[in-house]
């Protein structure tokens, strides 16, 4: 027997709904569309709902557009049927029932991140403590501490400590001997990085050493350092090194790959930084290339760098990444559908109406107020007075008359730029919405931040037109 559900909407998008409802009915689906009876159905309040909704007999549950911000369950408790979120746009509706509605599981992952402060030699406790503090909160699980060469670390035992009063956990990154000694017996918990000629570190303190080989690529000199750990009962993390592009990085990688079917169960770390930092493209694809590899090899660390500024995101990318693979592994799925928290520059789905459906709206709207609508013909200003088309804002401004109204030109002059943005760089629109880049650029309206935080206030429409019976702003 097929789920009823009830798609409730406005007026403005029944039709539309309707014909989506159509093709998504199956033996398993029966959707229904329920009409309140108000325009706009991002409108909608939960005091609305009461007094207009009439949910049709046998329906298992209710959904609403993802911008309705009531008590969902003050309406369970009131109608007896579960009322949830749906996606934002009807266009993504079709993805939102094919995994049964349900959003993915972000919460799990088996990846650790090892997040490098590399002058911290140059700072004082307190400025790596704050560093510390910001980098566990894009998601770090251990504050790595690079010691520089030829430069002293005389505080190296007090920041240890300091961060680990705080509860943080903490790795040492030096080419200095003695740099690495002091840190174990400090207390460190990770030591980057021993090979079979300073191996003796380990025997002065408790600290897991990161394991390399005695020389680039030797890779007998990492299997012989990593039997002799395991000789002595000792954890390790054992890491192949990988190199730049065009110095060796393509071996690189079939090391990690040999090792690990060498040792299919040795705890194996990657460092990312002589990618990222030294490659000119944005970290979020490189990095989901890189959690590709991590993930099919069980990789369960990396050591994430965020050095040059276009890779000032890469510990938050690599920690929505984890999730995100781990996430598509556990399912046997492609790492797709999974929130897209990497898709910076291009959205999968970046138009939600055609100009089809566009000009169908135009046709329906009765009042001023302008609505500004991405498809793939371009930038879309409608109102009563007609609808304007174009790519260009200055191509629209002629158009709208608000010479004389400084805040509305200037409110349409922001909204129209974002439209022309989102529509050159194939991203998805939405009227008082800022652009999603992905976690490389969160913005206050992001979906996540929203539903697990606070609902968000009115868009960008001045506060002063918002209180206008006239108000031009999202409909």
């Amino acid at each position: 027997m097929s789920e009823k559900v009830a798609l409730i909407t406005g007026s403005l998008a029944e039709a539309r709904l309707q014909k989506m409802a159509e093709e998504l009915k199956s033996d398993a689906l029966d959707p229904v569309v329920v009409n309140v009876g108000v325009k706009v159905a991002a409108l909608m309040t939960a005091d609305i709902l009461d007094r207009r909704l009439k949910l049709p007999d046998e329906v298992g549950r209710a959904i609403l557009p993802g911008r309705f911000r009531g008590d969902l369950a003050r309406l369970a408790e009131r109608f007896g049927v579960k009322f949830e979120r749906g996606p934002e746009e009807l266009a993504d509706l079709p993805q939102f029932f094919g995994r049964g509605g349900v959003e993915p599981d972000l919460s799990r992952h088996d990846c650790r991140i090892f997040a490098e402060i590399v002058d911290a030699t140059t700072l004082s406790v307190d400025e790596i403590v704050a560093k510390a503090q910001a980098l566990a909160k894009d998601g770090a699980d251990v504050i790595d501490l690079g010691c520089m060469p030829d430069t002293e670390f005389p505080h190296l035992e007090e920041t240890i400590r300091a961060l680990k009063e705080r509860g943080v956990a903490v790795s040492v990154d030096s080419a200095n001997d003695d740099e690495l000694a002091r840190a174990n017996r400090a207390g460190a918990d990770y030591l980057l990085s021993l090979s079979e000629k300073n191996l003796w570190i380990a025997d002065e303190g408790e600290a897991t050493p990161i394991l390399v080989p005695a020389t680039q690529g030797d890779m007998a000199s990492l299997y012989r350092v990593a039997d002799a750990l395991e000789a002595r009962g000792r954890a390790y993390f054992a890491d192949p090194i990988l190199d730049p592009i065009h110095f060796g990085f393509t071996e690189s990688v079939v090391r990690y790959a040999e090792f690990r079917r060498e040792r299919p169960d040795a705890p194996m770390l990657m460092g990312i930084g002589n990618v990222t930092e030294l490659t000119d493209a944005d970290t979020t694809g490189i990095n989901a290339i890189l959690m590709g590899m991590i993930s099919e090899l069980r990789i369960t660390a990396v050591l994430a760098v965020q050095v040059s500024p276009h890779c000032r995101t890469a510990v938050r990318e690599f920690d929505r990444a984890r999730r995100e693979f781990f996430a598509a592994r556990e399912d046997g799925a492609l790492p797709k559908g999974y929130g897209g928290g990497l898709m910076a520059l291009r959205d999968r789905r970046p138009v939600a109406s055609s100009a089809a459906d566009v000009e169908a709206l135009a046709k329906e709207i009765r009042d001023r107020n302008f609505r500004i609508e991405v498809s793939e013909a371009g930038v879309h200003v409608f109102n009563r007075d007609g609808c304007r088309t174009a790519v260009d804002p200055f191509e629209l401004y002629p158009h709208l008359n608000v010479e004389d109204d400084g805040a509305h030109a200037f409110y349409l002059g922001v909204e129209t730029a974002r439209a022309e943005i989102a529509y050159r760089l194939g991203k998805r629109y939405a009227q008082d919405e800022g652009l999603r880049f992905g976690v490389a650029g969160e913005t206050s309206e992001s979906a996540e931040e929203a539903h697990r935080l606070e609902f968000k206030k009115v868009g960008s429409t001045l506060a002063r037109k918002s209180a206008d019976a006239g108000d031009d702003g999202a409909a």
